[in-house]
């Protein structure tokens, strides 16, 4: 009965970190897309916010003995914090020149790339049906980029580095807490301030730093108000995101992921008037029918291997 009742609080943990990620992903989405479109904020500017937020609400976290920071290898996670910096900004530029739409659905395509990281370069397997789920999604996806009405070239290279770079992302951080021995928040402690550096570095030489559009320029009240809220709630993700890969897959957020594009292109058409044609319609319906397709059958093998681990003389 103690075995029991152990997996049945695991598997409510899991879901409730999975809905807590699905509403502040969400929420992410909507508020940097407002900032961009009624603010104007700079795009690295703010993904250096959103850094320093989280490195201080770890530091919060750590002080009221939520976590106990470990000692870690700097030269071992340089790799890690420059992939974190590209996985943010390129995805939020995707968000600033794309709809809601192309940018939630561009994001889809993580999990081709993933499985296809993982089996070429760490020797992992995937059956033949799930591989073939992946084309529904793919078809999909180039279904609703060619007929989106508000095509940008320029949008769909940085929606193609964002889906490369946080594939390896998503990657490394279940690879490296593993291998380091760490939980998501002591990796994320050290991470964070590592990536605010570098784009501290960095933000002179693509965005204006004083006067108009700098960081430090005379943004209204409101501006900043959001702004900060918007670090709030991205330290909100970053974490959610750690506990779910440290504690399932890579390839379990992003299908899991997937699902937040239905909610996420409702609120696009709602609240930033963003059209939609009968094609993009049909790529939509695709994705999702791959996206149920593969939990179906992922469900069903590891329902399969649980079955012959307890038949196992």
């Amino acid at each position: 009965m103690a075995s029991l009742a152990d997996r049945v609080r695991g598997h409510g943990r899991i879901a409730a970190g999975l809905l807590f990620n699905l509403l502040v992903s969400i929420c992410i989405v909507f508020l940097n897309k407002w900032i961009y479109v009624h603010h104007g904020f700079p795009n690295m500017s703010l993904t250096l916010v959103h850094f320093v937020v989280t490195w201080l609400g770890l530091y919060i976290c750590q002080k009221l003995d939520i976590f106990a920071p470990k000692s870690l290898p700097l030269s071992r996670l340089l790799l890690l914090a420059l992939s974190f910096c590209g996985f943010v900004v390129f995805t939020n530029l995707s968000l600033q020149n794309n709809t809601i739409g192309t940018y939630q659905l561009a994001k889809a395509m993580t999990t081709p790339v993933i499985i296809a990281i993982q089996t070429f370069c760490y020797q992992k397997s995937f059956s033949i049906r799930i591989q073939l789920t992946l084309i529904p999604i793919t078809v999909g996806v180039i279904l609703n980029s060619y007929y989106d009405v508000k095509f940008n070239f320029l949008g769909m290279v940085f929606a193609a580095l964002g889906v490369l770079v946080t594939s390896l992302y998503q990657v490394w951080v279940g690879a490296k807490q593993h291998e380091l021995q760490v939980n998501s928040m002591q990796l994320l402690y050290y991470q964070a301030p590592m990536s605010s550096a570098m784009l501290l570095v960095a933000v002179p030489f693509f965005e204006p730093v004083f006067g108009e559009g700098g960081i430090f320029g005379p943004w209204s009240v409101s501006a900043l108000l959001v702004v900060l809220l918007s670090g709030v709630i991205a330290f909100m993700v970053n974490l959610s995101i750690y506990w779910i890969i440290g504690n399932t897959s890579p390839v379990t957020y992003n299908m899991f992921g997937h699902f937040k594009f239905c909610i996420t292109l409702c609120g696009g058409y709602v609240l930033f008037k963003d059209p939609l044609s009968v094609n993009q319609g049909l790529g939509i319906l695709c994705t999702l029918f791959g996206i149920l397709a593969y939990t179906h059958f992922k469900l069903s093998e590891q329902e399969g291997s649980k079955s012959r681990l307890v038949q196992r003389p």
